[in-house]
């Protein structure tokens, strides 16, 4: 059993690309290995901005042989029948034998064909493996027509500590491969040469590079949770920049930079996507969870005391510049009220069909009394303004700056101009949940205009027929419908969502067809219900009994069933 290592060394491959980019291609490639009879222990593949590899230990050193049997004609067939059987499969008379089936007596023949030596047929399968693989976006460079993500350098391929014979053909250039590699970009771009994958992991740490990803995650936690505790302060948790970072840096040196005063009075949520959007900073809050006036980045370049400040100080003057930007939009926003903004709504167009973000917010106003009634919620007033104002913030510099803040900035804003606050934290979390794991509202206000706006967006887009095929979901309605579908369970609400859907429906005067909304909403439940942990059985018998447009009793309905089925009575049905 033998050993092999495969580099593609390229320029920067973009961070969002790398780790699907290495477990893909490690899918052909073994692929390729199982189409040939390679068999291997499994697959380690590995990504830096700069590189993909993949180690497979416990390859053999030939493929084994295969012995193939072919049937021929008949016996009684004509001579010439048998002739051309021979001449097909380069055979002579003396290896064919005869045997009785059911079909008559046949000739058949034993074809033995001897592997071939892996390390001869490795070139061809990493040629294959590297055309196959098609980035999200790719480019050429030169004269060629060979496209990967960025321009390829070398390629590194070695067997059983011997460089295999290829090369891969760009279609003018070729890279032929070879045992050499490359280090750290700036501090360890001499030629490293490499025979096994224990020597290549070694000698590129050596020269400033960690090719495993998820080592360099924790190296980047890890010394951020140290430089945090420093100052008595908490790392905030970004498991989405930490990927992301990762990806950026071959050799992490985590540092730690402050933030002026001056900026600390614009509120956090900018503060953090100004850092982290564009810097790619780490946030860190005191331990009572707020912001803390200091940021966490992650250098490329080893550990230098003396470079290590010149970087700290070109941060924190680029971050300053940032954040300037992130206290203008905060204070111009402040020179109108949010109600005054409600107006510009009708100029921001929501979709084809559907209107204005101005016709949706009328919409969202008529709509909400109906669910105050269906919850029991008194304060309807203050629901109505919450659906007015729930939208204005889309208007705004801050949120046309970094959209990720809409809703939370609305929440500000209304909060400045004096709204009660029950209203602000509606505006402010009205778009939640986001996701499966983030929180489901759970104040009456909020739930309100939560559900209106969700309710509003699937009622449309079913009415105009643009409803998710296969695996597309260009509007996340099915995002949509799990969180109309969590909101309510999770709050135990009883709203029969054939009347809401009708009402809602009214408020487009030129639609009259919600297009089976209701089956839609079911169907999301089913999955919801099965990723719970329910019975595909019991999910099955209570759906079985009609169309349900109370999820909550259709829930206690499964509920109670499970628990009859556990019970003694139940084992005995």
């Amino acid at each position: 059993m033998a050993e092999f290592l495969l580099e593609a060394l390229s320029e920067e491959i973009p961070a969002r690309m790398q780790k699907r980019a290495a477990e893909e291609f490690s899918q052909i490639f073994t692929s390729e290995l199982e189409k040939v009879g390679l068999a291997h222990e499994p697959a380690n593949c590995f990504v830096t901005p700069r590189r993909i590899a993949l180690n497979i230990d416990g390859l053999p050193l030939q493929q084994s042989t295969v012995v193939e049997e072919r049937r021929g004609p008949r016996v009684d067939a004509p001579a010439a029948a048998l002739d051309g059987f021979m001449r097909s499969n380069n055979i002579s008379r003396d290896q064919i034998e005869e045997r009785e089936t059911k079909k008559g007596r046949f000739y058949f023949v034993k074809i033995e064909t001897k592997g071939k030596l892996t390390k001869d047929v490795l070139p061809a399968i990493i040629e294959t493996s590297l055309k196959k693989f098609a980035w999200p976006k790719s480019m050429r460079w030169g004269s060629n027509s060979f496209r990967w993500v960025r321009p390829l350098h070398s390629i590194l391929a070695v067997f059983e500590a011997e460089v295999l014979h290829g090369e891969l053909d760009l279609g003018h250039d070729k890279l032929v491969f070879t045992n050499m590699t490359r280090g750290h970009r700036c501090c360890g771009a001499e030629k490293i040469s490499v025979d096994n994958f224990a020597g290549y992991q070694d000698q590129l740490r050596k020269a400033r590079v960690i090719i495993d990803r998820n080592e360099r995650k924790r190296l980047i936690q890890e010394e951020a949770k140290k430089l945090a505790d420093a100052k008595k302060l908490r790392l905030r948790e970004d498991e989405a920049l930490l990927e992301e970072v990762a990806g950026l840096v071959e050799w992490p040196n985590i540092l730690m930079g402050s933030i002026d005063e001056e900026f600390m009075e614009v509120p956090s949520e900018a503060l953090i996507s100004a850092m982290r959007s564009h810097q790619k900073y780490f946030s860190l809050e005191t331990l009572d969870g707020s912001l803390a006036p200091y940021f966490i980045t992650v250098s490329n370049m080893p550990s230098d005391s003396t470079r290590d400040a010149t970087i700290v100080v070109g941060n924190a003057k680029v971050l300053r510049a940032r954040l300037s930007d992130a206290r203008f939009f905060w204070d111009q926003d402040l020179k109108s009220k949010l109600d005054e903004r409600v107006l510009a709504l009708s100029k921001i167009n929501f979709f084809d069909k559907l209107g204005s973000l101005g016709d949706k917010s009328e919409r969202l106003q008529k709509l909400v009394p109906t669910i105050c009634e269906f919850i029991g919620l008194d304060n309807v007033n203050g629901a109505v303004k919450a659906a007015r104002l729930a939208k204005a913030d889309l208007s705004t510099m801050m949120v046309s700056e970094f959209p990720e803040l809409q809703g939370v900035m609305g929440g500000y804003y209304a909060s400045a101009d004096g709204e009660l606050p029950e209203v602000c934290r509606a505006i402010s979390g009205h778009y939640a949940p986001l996701g499966p794991t983030d929180a489901c509202p759970s104040e009456p206000l909020t739930i309100t205009i939560s559900i209106a706006d969700k309710i509003d967006t699937l009622v449309g887009f079913f009415a105009i027929n643009e409803k998710p095929t296969g695996s597309k979901d260009p509007f996340a309605l099915r995002r949509a419908a799990l969180g109309i579908i969590r909101t309510i369970l999770e709050n135990k609400l009883r709203i029969p969502l054939k009347q809401l859907i009708s009402k809602s429906l009214d408020e487009y005067p030129h639609l009259t067809d919600s297009n089976e909304l209701l089956d839609f909403i079911n169907e999301r439940l089913k999955v919801y219900l099965r990723a719970s942990g329910v019975q595909p059985d019991l999910i099955a018998a209570n759906f079985e009994a009609g169309k349900e447009d109370d999820l909550y009793r259709l829930i206690m309905r499964v509920k109670a069933l499970e628990e009859l089925l556990a019970s003694d009575d139940g084992a005995n049905l």
